[in-house]
């Protein structure tokens, strides 16, 4: 999903796609503007996004009010309290959601079906593409 969106905001912007471990505040205050792409874990965002907006809310708080996000959220039933939850993060940073969440919901409900890498389908692909042109479009414009 986040290859998908960063893969059609490149040609508009300039593109970073980095993992939220391998994150932190030096790269928030770099971007014009952000795509967060989490799981969903337990009615929640998986522990590392979690951990990088734990490591991330105080340095740069202040300091990248304004700035453009959207989201993204992969959940095996629901994906909306992922998305709940990152949006208040980014209500605390005072960031400007310019798009609603994309919930793409893969179904696994059973530990098998959980455990298993996912294969996200092409329709709900071009969902995310369309994401990230939409956004690489916005900040190169610079509408956002």
């Amino acid at each position: 999903m986040a290859e998908a969106a960063a893969h059609t905001a490149r040609p508009e912007i300039q593109t970073e796609l980095r993992s939220a471990a391998e994150s932190g505040p030096a790269d928030l205050l770099a971007a014009d503007g952000y795509i967060f792409c989490a799981p969903e874990n337990l009615a929640a965002i998986a522990g590392v996004m979690k951990d990088f907006f734990d490591r991330c809310y105080y340095p740069v708080l202040g300091k990248i009010e304004g700035r453009p996000y959207s989201q993204m959220v992969c959940a095996g039933s629901d994906g909306y309290n992922a998305a709940r939850q990152t949006a208040r993060i980014a209500q605390g940073w005072r960031l400007r959601e310019v798009q609603p969440p994309l919930i793409v919901c893969t179904y696994a409900q059973t530990p098998e079906a959980i455990l298993a890498q996912k294969v996200i389908p092409e329709e709900q692909l071009s969902l995310c593409r369309e994401l990230g042109a939409a956004m690489g479009a916005g900040v190169s414009m610079g509408v956002f």
